[in-house]
């Protein structure tokens, strides 16, 4: 008995194509974002910042995405909602 291979790809390349033509990439985001690139404590102080001013439970603030850069810095992307409506 032979195994059946994976099926055709067609419908599925035409329904991404399709979508990426409906929505092109670099649409608006409902999220306002920041990147910064800090000392381990600046990092820590501009996060606590952004916390204080824009809280967590109205604009749904948080730190998005880091990383430990040479020299014990810290690259990081804060969001937030625009708008705490």
């Amino acid at each position: 008995m032979k195994i059946p291979g994976p099926p055709p790809l067609d419908g599925l390349r035409s329904r991404i194509f399709r979508y990426r033509q409906e929505h092109p990439a670099g649409g608006k985001s409902d999220f306002v974002r920041e990147t910064y690139c800090l000392s381990r404590p600046d990092a820590r102080a501009k996060a606590r910042e952004w916390f204080d001013e824009f809280p967590k439970a109205a604009y749904w603030t948080e730190v998005e995405s880091w990383r430990q850069i040479e020299g014990d810095r810290i690259e990081f992307t804060m969001r937030r909602l625009p708008s705490a409506d």
